[in-house]
């Protein structure tokens, strides 16, 4: 057997050099005294290795998961792990009451209802479509002990907050006054104006010093609408939008880049059964406005495709109690749940079916989707482009040749998913949202800082804010 430490020349006469022996180590004494101590090898090899472990650990530790303050932290588990996460810090504006209960209460006044003489508790903010402006704010009203796991964290002291959380009730603000009947003219003209609304919550923003720092790019707003905050909108696409599609907002305004998707508050009742087929007789069912402007027109050729294919239920109907309980019997009885686009590429039919455990069909080719960094949509939906689904046989055909097993995979996946689409669920809608919101905080930083340094502005319309989606 070759030695240890081969020998080697000096340089001058060639004789041959001793080895040197290595200079010892703290392993290499730890292991010496090991073996003056510990006679016996298993025991000392076990204890060995346990100091040894231990040592790894309490390195990795400190390095790379140092202590936080558990007030400003939030614990996301995947699977077995915990991952602890800082909080965002937000500060929630006291808005003047005109932006918040005051749209409540004209929305009431508006319908019959009695004027709230500043008693708050006795106003209810009313359902409807767009309601995730009333459950972020009620969400940041909740005592610190109800909102535990939230990403985001309410601060009392704006020198403090990371991002400010605008609660103005711009969606609701917008269906204040009751849609009129085609023709028909209006007695009196209507107290309550969203327009001068709008113009008044962004001239109370501008004379605010925290706006004005940044110029609203540390500012969440929320406009969840298609239409909200149109007559203001270029005043405050600076700021984090929450919208429900880009159908009515030009690019420079906003982009999935700078903006969150966020879902439709869902209008019919959650399916309380589990994955089956048993009682999902219907095949594809549809219930909603048939004809619609701009993306929507498909809808009346679906109409005039599907109403007398077997199995297929296609009904007109608009808003209303009735209809919400004839669309909730209907998504709950069927196997397929169409979406096509309405007047804007989103509708809230879709999250009807999500909830519903109706698997939705979306014939939309512009939509955005809510929260695609956690949902991958094609396990829980069927997606066909427009030019396919109005070639009459095209869609039915596709939906009938999907197996039971496979409908059942997509349920399955559907059941998974649907707390995402809640806003009353604990750890639902509200705080995926909140998330979005966080994650957006980087590039929020990266903004400010750009502009501070930039000499020269560049046009509207940059690179960083271009919303390009569609792949050509």
């Amino acid at each position: 057997m070759p030695p240890l430490h081969p020998k080697t020349m000096n340089d001058e006469g060639g004789a041959k050099a001793k080895a040197r022996k290595p200079k010892p180590t703290t392993l290499s004494n730890s292991h010496a005294l090991f073996n003056s101590t510990i006679r016996k090898p298993f025991l000392k090899q076990i204890l060995f290795t346990f100091l040894l472990v231990f040592s790894l650990y309490a390195l990795f530790n400190a390095f790379f998961n140092p202590t936080l303050d558990p007030a400003s932290s939030v614990f996301l588990t995947a699977g077995v792990t915990s991952v602890k996460y800082p909080a965002v810090k937000v500060y929630l504006y006291d808005l003047p009451t005109r932006f918040t209960y005051g749209v409540i209460n004209h929305h009431s006044l508006a319908r019959g209802g009695s004027r709230a003489a500043g008693d708050k508790s006795s106003l209810k903010y009313p359902g409807h479509q767009h309601m995730s402006e009333w459950y972020l704010f009620s969400d940041l009203n909740r005592p610190d002990s109800e909102r535990v796991g939230s990403p985001v964290v309410r601060v009392s002291d704006p020198e403090d907050a990371e991002l400010f959380f605008v609660p103005f009730f711009s969606s609701l603000s917008l269906i204040v006054n009751p849609v009129r009947p085609a023709g028909s003219v209006p007695e009196k003209p209507p107290v309550y104006s969203d327009e001068e609304n709008q113009e008044a919550l962004v001239e109370w923003l501008e004379r605010q010093e925290y706006w004005k720092r940044n110029n609203g790019r540390d500012h969440v707003i929320v406009a969840s609408d298609p239409n909200a905050m149109y007559r203001v909108i270029d005043r405050v696409k600076n700021s984090v939008l929450l919208v429900s599609d880009f159908g009515r907002v030009r690019p420079d305004q906003g982009s999935l880049v700078k903006d969150i998707v966020v879902p439709y508050s869902h209008r019919i009742r959650t399916y309380p059964g589990g994955v089956s087929i048993d009682k999902r007789k219907t095949l594809l069912f549809f219930m909603g406005n048939r004809y619609r402007k701009e993306g929507g027109k498909v809808r009346d050729t679906l109409f005039q495709i599907l109403e007398n294919e077997k199995d297929v239920v296609v009904k007109h109907g608009a808003q209303s109690r009735e209809s919400r309980r004839a669309a909730s019997q209907g998504m709950h009885t069927s196997k397929f749940c169409l979406h096509p686009a309405g007047d804007t590429p989103s509708a809230c039919r879709l999250f009807d079916a999500i909830v519903s455990l109706c698997i939705p069909v979306i014939v939309s080719d512009s939509i955005e989707l809510p929260f695609e960094d956690t949902i991958d949509y094609r396990k829980i939906a069927v997606f066909v482009e427009t030019a396919s689904a109005i070639k009459p046989g095209y869609l039915v055909s596709k939906l009938r040749a999907f197996t039971s097993d496979r409908i059942l995979e997509y349920q399955k996946e559907l059941k998974e998913v649907k707390r995402y689409f809640e806003y009353d669920e604990l750890d639902g809608a509200v705080n995926e949202i909140w998330r979005q919101v966080s994650r957006k905080l980087p590039l929020i930083k990266l903004m400010i800082n750009r502009d501070k340094r930039l000499v020269k502005k560049e046009p509207d319309c940059s690179c960083i804010c271009v919303n390009q989606t569609v792949l050509r």
